[in-house]
């Protein structure tokens, strides 16, 4: 009997690909590569991890790299006769010789409903923008960013309380759904595409540390989802009275006069530290 079953590599640096993979080994599935970053690289990033222990425990060859375009990763991938390869939360976009290099290409995972906010910062822009719904999309990757036919897509509520934290750990749990649920389906090529509607589509821009200054023009509505939206996992809100800078957790809108003077009212930082 010939074995089908695809070959299947997956490149990671950050929990949610972790997740991912512990997933898949979790229903039986198996990794025929590991890709991640050299240790010394991203240490900072948000969610960093390392594969190490995971590729020990099931065997599987890991590969650590500086980029993933990199000749050694083509060269890896053609080793292991890869069909279908992985790439969860890695900034570095993939160029077209990776993306052709597996029999059937690479597939990506986008914490938005696609085509709605491509490119960065989907966890923070969605709670500032005040959307009642997001998720995560599985998709085929292609030269573009976030613009490739559609595998599946799982969605998440919010409401006006949600937490970057609480919505970061929605997307880990959507990642490993999804993975669950067209396991079999990329391991049998048995996968449907959906093209995205480019009439729906928009793009997010990144977002950097001094984006999450809160400013007295701002309201109290515009104060507080800049809090939630800048929490853990994230660098966190902040207010600069000239003096100090309040690094902000978590707060409370009031009327009453408090520390921080906005436009239609006042921010009680609840948890914070003070800076400087």
């Amino acid at each position: 009997m010939i074995n089908l079953k695809k070959k299947i590599a997956f490149a990671t640096c950050v929990q949610l690909g972790l997740s991912c993979i512990e997933e898949i080994y979790r229903i039986g599935g198996n990794l025929d590569l590991l890709i991640t970053l050299k240790d010394e690289k991203a240490k900072n990033k948000s969610g960093r991890i390392y594969l190490d222990e995971i590729a020990t425990e099931h065997n599987t060859p890991l590969l650590k790299i500086n980029n993933i375009n990199d000749q050694e990763v083509l060269e890896g991938l053609r080793e292991y006769q890869i069909d279908w390869l992985f790439i969860i939360g890695w900034s570095q976009i993939a160029k077209k010789e990776v993306l052709e290099t597996p029999t059937y290409g690479c597939i990506g995972m986008h914490p938005t409903l696609l085509p709605v906010g491509r490119g960065r910062a989907a966890i923070p822009w969605a709670i500032i923008k005040g959307l009642d719904e997001t998720g995560v999309t599985m998709f085929k990757l292609d030269e573009g960013v976030d613009t490739g036919d559609i595998i599946g897509q799982a969605i998440i509520s919010l409401d006006k309380n949600t937490t970057a934290t609480e919505l970061y750990k929605k997307v880990d749990d959507m990642h490993i759904t999804l993975t669950a649920k067209f396991w079999d389906d990329i391991v049998n090529n048995n996968i449907t595409l959906t093209k995205q509607n480019e009439e729906a589509a928009t793009e997010w821009p990144g977002r950097k540390p001094e984006d999450g200054e809160i400013l007295e023009s701002m309201t109290m509505d515009e104060a507080d989802k800049l809090v939630r939206a800048s929490s853990h996992p994230y660098p966190g809100a902040f207010y600069n009275d000239g003096e100090k800078t309040i690094r902000i957790w978590s707060a409370l809108k009031s009327v009453n006069e408090s520390e921080i003077k906005l436009s239609d009212g006042y921010l009680i930082p609840i948890d914070y530290e003070i800076e400087g």
